[in-house]
């Protein structure tokens, strides 16, 4: 069982599930080594406030700015993701949390709209977008109408909402590829916990360490949620960060600030190679546990619990570490640790007032945790070649080698990247399979011309250990010269594809989604419009001197010009130089 799985099911086995939902704010980190020398760290925070007081603006743990903005633009539930990097699932198994925090490279954004009409609907997105634009300093306004979609098979309300609010919902998605996630968003996301990164867990993340991670994720969401017992609804926010961290890179920040290579003697190289050498060097998988702490990865400790945390939250494990029974484990002073599933996941109460440090040594173990398998492996690539149409191809691989997997595919295309549905093909690398066997149904949307985008959701079934090879042909657009961006060549990006898994077992939905594409699109050559100006600036001012001449000049005879008379021009300048000279010599008489 995976830690996050362990995690949950220790949650709503226990009284704890009660005193989570009871509670006005709740903070939690997990961390999980990762092979074959990273950290996994998943910081979460919940907060909630009951509905009557939302709708009076009664806030005290819940950000009064973002619940401001949702009351203006009509909104019942939000969720926002920032990210950055790729999930290497081969590695490092499944995803944290399902995949249902984690959103696509750059930023993704979906929420559903209180609205009569699909044009009210459209108004609220769009003030939507621009305030959260306003709050994380992101190109949120750059949402418009040609990358937003509306998801019928892929997304589904997470909140507890009542069927005459349902029935009004509208649910918009967008996307923004490009967007660079930076520290200019992680200090607005800060800003909405209640200890403002001053206390508690929050203290940990630093923009730094941050995104120098290899895969991170923030992702906030926002939802009304009705306890089973019948008591008052409350509208929830919860804020994740997940991050994969490098140990080694990490630590080497502290101790070498300026990035230098890794002196020679320090390689750990397998000389068993035939081209083994002091010039070659093959890297050789490390057989021990790394050893790490708290204040070497994020390059300090934990400033004791946060004193706004409620009386309930404090008997709750704040911070809890994913690491077999015998990884030797040493904490600070004051931490009371409890161990769960035989010391799989052991869980610390941070003292209050008291920092919080956490040193694991250089430890070598006969046995590792397994790690939780991804239930499927998506890789989405471009093919064929030339400047008018191209191809995509999606494989997808069931690595079950008893049941099948179905889920949705969901692509949101930009309108200059026009898809041939007739070409949508489906095979499997089982001969047996036909395509009836693996498209159950398909939702498409085309593209308007600079008005909105194109949507194509897939459901589909791939068999047991085999893998799915879904591909379709698209023609490239030609764009205006001012729709262009200052730098053309380097392509368009084109928005991760999303994968919901539909398994009736689970309650909880698990997400993935492929890595972003690069489209190429026919690039005009802009510096042609600069030469074209230069050629013509530099004929017009040759022909427009000449003829201002033409037109300006007088033109004499050679006979009517007066001969110059060297004599009186001699006296004009001796008189003149005369002049000067008397002059100078009455003003150095006047300083005497």
């Amino acid at each position: 069982m995976s830690c996050y799985r362990l995690l949950l099911s220790l949650l709503l086995a226990s009284s704890i599930s009660s005193v989570l939902v009871s509670a006005e704010y709740y903070e939690r980190l997990l961390l999980q080594p990762l092979p074959p020398s990273s950290l996994l760290a998943s910081f979460n925070f919940r907060s909630n406030t009951s509905l009557p007081a939302f709708e009076q603006q009664n806030f005290r743990y819940f950000p009064r700015s973002l619940g401001q903005i949702l009351q203006h633009a009509s909104t019942k539930e939000l969720h926002l993701r920032f990210s950055l990097g790729w999930w290497d699932a081969e590695s490092w198994g499944a995803r944290p949390w399902g995949g249902a925090k984690e959103g696509g490279t750059g930023v993704e954004l979906w929420a559903w709209v209180d609205a009569e009409t699909g044009v009210e609907a459209d108004a609220r997105w769009k003030t939507l977008t621009n305030a959260l634009s306003g709050l994380f300093c992101a190109s949120l306004n750059f949402i418009d109408a040609t990358r937003t979609t509306r998801p019928v098979m892929t997304f589904e309300p997470s909140g507890h909402h009542s069927n005459a609010t349902l029935s009004n919902l509208h649910l918009l998605h967008g996307t923004l590829p490009r967007e660079p996630v930076c520290t200019e968003n992680l200090t607005p996301f800060l800003k909405l916990l209640p200890c403002k990164g001053k206390a508690g867990i929050s203290s940990l993340l630093d923009g730094h360490r941050l995104f120098d991670a290899s895969w991170q994720s923030m992702s906030i969401d926002v939802r009304p949620v009705c306890p089973e017992d019948g008591s008052e609804c409350i509208l929830e926010i919860d804020q994740t960060v997940d991050m994969v961290l490098d140990i080694e890179r990490s630590k080497r920040q502290r101790d070498n600030p300026i990035p230098r290579p890794v002196p020679v003697e320090d390689l750990i190289c397998d000389t068993s190679k035939s081209y083994a050498s002091g010039e070659a060097c093959y890297p050789l998988d490390v057989k021990y546990e790394q050893p790490w702490s708290l204040t070497e990865i994020f390059g300090k400790s934990i400033k004791g619990s946060c004193p706004l945390t409620s009386a309930e939250d404090k008997e709750v494990e704040t911070v809890c570490l994913c690491v077999p029974n015998e990884r030797n484990v040493f904490v600070s002073v004051g931490a009371e640790e409890v161990r769960h599933d035989k010391g799989v996941l052991r869980c610390y109460k941070l003292p209050e007032n008291d920092n919080f440090d956490m040193v694991l040594q250089q430890q070598t173990l006969t046995n590792q945790n397994p790690l939780a398998q991804p239930l499927l492996y998506a890789e989405r690539s471009f093919t064929g070649h030339g400047q008018e149409r191209g191809g995509v191809q999606a494989l997808l691989k069931n690595p079950s080698p008893v049941s099948p997997v179905e889920f949705v595919y969901l692509e949101s295309l930009p309108w200059f990247m026009k898809p041939y549905i007739h070409t949508l093909r489906a095979r499997t690398s089982r001969d047996s399979s036909s395509e009836e066997d693996i498209i159950k149904e398909i939702y498409y949307r085309p593209a308007l011309d600079r008005r909105r985008g194109t949507q194509l959701e897939v459901r589909l079934v791939v068999p047991a250990s085999s893998t799915a090879k879904l591909t379709y042909d698209f023609e490239k657009a030609i764009l205006r010269y001012t729709e262009y961006p200052p730098d053309a060549n380097r392509g368009f990006d084109v928005a991760p594809a999303i994968i919901r898994l539909i398994s009736p077992s689970s309650s909880t939905p698990v997400f993935l989604r492929t890595t972003s594409l690069l489209l190429s699109l026919p690039t005009p050559d802009f510096s042609m419009p600069y030469n074209v100006i230069i050629l013509t600036s530099t004929v017009m001012a040759l022909a427009f001197g000449h003829i201002f001449n033409l037109l300006v000049r007088r033109f004499v005879g050679a006979d009517e010009v007066e001969r110059w008379n060297i004599g009186k021009l001699k006296s004009k300048v001796r008189d003149r130089f005369d002049g000067l000279r008397a002059r100078f010599a009455a003003k150095g008489t006047k300083s005497e």
